[in-house]
């Protein structure tokens, strides 16, 4: 965790500390999943998303204002690959990558969607924004490795904001909105790039973030950059 807090780009030491954590929980996830009935229908098909999220071509051709067009302006603002976080990730894995079983692709599921939820949830890849963005998550597949990253994230940034930002208020708010809202992982993910981004987020019923935007305009107006703790564009912020 110390590491994660140093350099919050080493995307390796988050699958140390959910590995560390987690117990038996992703387990249950995976077994809440096949029993529904999308992800029963995921699960025939085994859809593997590096290709299609990093294939912008496609997604280029979409109209402006869908979930896929806001999803490649921000992995492309960002300098993001769906590719590049499986890398990270196979550090961590080493073999367990050659084994082709329904548990592997789930787990790569979850990892592959993280930044889908980032604009999804208008939560911004600030250090504030990956820890309220890991409470909401935590709602949606629990595990404790994700909520004490989230937790103890929040905490830290705590020391070098003002009391006015309320950060405690956006790890409440990310792990209210996430369970509030329709588990994204069930999702189709091809036909969810395709929906108009309000749209789809009124259909999975995912709240405005305001805890977590109010924070980042205290803290703007306070000249402070939120990166350990950068400011990111965030469209939620911009339609208001």
């Amino acid at each position: 965790m110390q590491r994660l807090i140093a350099d919050k780009e080493d995307t390796e030491q988050v699958f140390h500390i959910i590995e560390a954590l987690n117990g038996r929980s992703f387990e249950k996830n995976f077994y809440a999943f096949v029993e529904s009935p999308e992800g029963q229908a995921l699960l025939e098909k085994r859809e593997y998303l590096p290709p299609l999220l990093d294939d912008h071509d496609w997604i280029r051709e979409l109209p402006e204002g869908t979930v896929g067009r806001a999803y490649i302006d921000f992995m492309e603002r960002e300098g993001l690959t769906a590719q590049g976080l499986v890398e990270e990730s196979e550090k961590f894995r080493g073999a367990v990558r050659d084994y082709n079983d329904d548990m592997l692709w789930y787990g790569n599921r979850l990892r592959d969607t993280h930044d889908l939820f980032h604009v999804l949830s208008g939560y911004g890849r600030d250090a504030l924004g990956e820890a309220s963005l890991l409470a909401f998550t935590y709602s949606q597949t629990p595990g404790l490795g994700v909520i004490f990253i989230s937790f103890v994230g929040t905490r830290q940034i705590m020391k070098s904001v003002p009391k006015e930002a309320r950060v405690m208020d956006c790890f409440r708010e990310g792990k209210r909105n996430g369970a509030a809202a329709s588990k994204i992982i069930r999702e189709d993910i091809r036909a969810l790039m395709h929906e108009p981004l309000n749209a789809a987020r009124k259909r999975l019923n995912i709240a405005r973030p305001d805890a977590y935007l109010h924070a980042l305009d205290v803290c703007a107006n306070r000249g402070l950059v939120i990166d350990q703790i950068g400011l990111a564009p965030n469209e939620f912020q911009a339609a208001a």
